[in-house]
């Protein structure tokens, strides 16, 4: 899988950047669900390895966070357009995290033009690190090509069972599980926060979320295609 290196996202950050990032003030997040991480700036995502509620917490409130703050230069789903670094390339380890973290909290000028404001005083660090989290676990371009199909197979047979059709939920919630194991990230972390994997996770449990799965499968294999 290639990778870009951290000089290589900065010179495109320099190149690339050409439409400042104006007076577009940042949006306030609630990150009350997430547990302390101390006023000192840590050099590496304490999330990654808080266990699976506070990881799935993380990214939650990370995605909004995103999608308020970064998603117009960076890209919808951390796609970028070119205007901006592709972030799902930068590694989920320290050297990646030291890298984000720096432009999180001072921002970059060029010329004296505000390109990326600094959220860190605006934001703090528990956003930051959410918004970090999610980045981290978007899959690979091209990651669920060859399960798309029977994804939206799956998507329809959901929607039939929020429906009052009948189905074998644990069956089916095993085949979204297994196909969301072999979804790859961008940025090497270990799994990736696919539409598979939150489809899996809605019709988990003892009040499986039909609807809401197939809504989930809808919204996310459009968006990849």
């Amino acid at each position: 899988m290639f990778k870009l290196p951290m000089a290589a996202l900065g010179l495109i950050a320099t190149a690339s950047m050409a439409v400042a990032h104006g007076d577009v003030a940042p949006q306030p997040m609630n990150t009350d669900a997430l547990p302390d991480v101390g006023e000192e700036w840590l050099t590496e995502n304490p999330y990654r390895s808080q266990g699976d509620e506070v990881w799935q917490a993380a990214i939650e409130i990370g995605d909004s966070g995103y999608n308020q703050n970064c998603a117009r230069c960076h890209g919808l789903g951390v796609v970028s357009g070119g205007l901006a670094p592709d972030l799902r390339w930068l590694e989920a380890e320290e050297y990646g995290d030291e890298w984000y973290a720096e432009r999180f909290i001072y921002g970059y000028t060029q010329n004296g033009i505000t390109k990326m404001p600094a959220f860190g005083d605006l934001l703090g660090q528990k956003a930051a690190w959410a918004i970090r989290t999610y980045i981290e676990t978007r899959p690979d371009d091209g990651a669920l090509d060859d399960a798309t199909p029977r994804l939206l197979e799956i998507r329809d047979q959901l929607v039939a069972m929020a429906g009052g059709a009948d189905g074998d939920v644990a069956a089916l919630q095993a085949e979204l599980a297994g196909v969301a194991e072999g979804v790859q990230t961008g940025s090497g972390a270990p799994i990736a926060d696919s539409v598979a994997f939150r489809a899996a996770n809605l019709i988990s449990g003892d009040t499986p979320d039909f609807a809401g799965a197939a809504e989930a499968l809808t919204i996310g294999l459009a968006a990849t295609n």
